[in-house]
Order: C-alpha cells, then sequence, then structure tokens
C-alpha cells in the first residue's frame, strides 16, 4: 500500500506544485526588458538589417554531428562496461564487434579529414 502513496504524490503533487512555482515567477519575477533582450539577436551580436544569415564553415557541423554520434556510443558503452562479468562470451563477443565498428569509424573520420584542425582557413569551399 505504500506504491499507492507514491503515485498519488507523482501524479498529483509534483504537477500542482509545478504549475504553483510556474505562477508564483510570473507573478514575482522583475520585468526590465531592454533593448538587447527585445532584440532578434540575445546573443550580444548587432543585427544587420536584412542579413539574416552569415557563411559558417562546415567543419564545426562535422564536429559537431561526430562528437552526437560519438556520445551515443560512449552511452551505449557504459551499461555494457558495468554488465561485463554477467552478459557470458557471447556479450562480451558483441561488445567487442561493436568496439571494432566504432573503432573503424573514428579511424575513417581521422582519415578523411573531418576532424583535423588546421589554422589555414579557406573560406572558398568549405563554407556553406
Amino acid at each position: 500500500m505504500n506504491y499507492l502513496n507514491t503515485y498519488v504524490i507523482l501524479l498529483f503533487f509534483v504537477p500542482i506544485l509545478a504549475i504553483a512555482l510556474l505562477l508564483l515567477n510570473g507573478v514575482l519575477a522583475v520585468k526590465k526588458p531592454d533593448l538587447e533582450k527585445v532584440s532578434a539577436y540575445e546573443c550580444g551580436f548587432i543585427s544587420i538589417f536584412g542579413q539574416t544569415r552569415a557563411k559558417f564553415q562546415i567543419h564545426f557541423f562535422l564536429v559537431a554531428l561526430l562528437f552526437l554520434i560519438f556520445d551515443l556510443e560512449i552511452v551505449l558503452l557504459m551499461p555494457a562496461a558495468v554488465t561485463l562479468y554477467q552478459i557470458g562470451s557471447y556479450g562480451f563477443s558483441i561488445f567487442l564487434i561493436f568496439l571494432v565498428v566504432l573503432t573503424i569509424g573514428f579511424a575513417l573520420e581521422m582519415g578523411s579529414g573531418a576532424i583535423k584542425f588546421t589554422s589555414n582557413l579557406n573560406t572558398s569551399d568549405n563554407t556553406v
């Protein structure tokens, strides 16, 4: 019967508390909009009229994409590393195959130059 109390708190008390805190924030928060906060670019850059897009290097996009892929694969490595003694030889072999595929992918990315950091910038062919 103890689990019923937990569900009551989870389903009723938490949403009521969240709504109450949001309403309290809306009522008591200081509202001082200045020019930077109400402008289209809140990051501090001055926006130029008519120019909403700027060229950027595709290298930053590739690094972000590769970080996302390898970060998700690292998240998948943690459960396998924790349960390595319990998964047996079949699980260990699958784990090794996964590591080999991960290493091959990383080597291919290094070989293609996608994660090569250079100081000379050639803006003619690597901008979008």
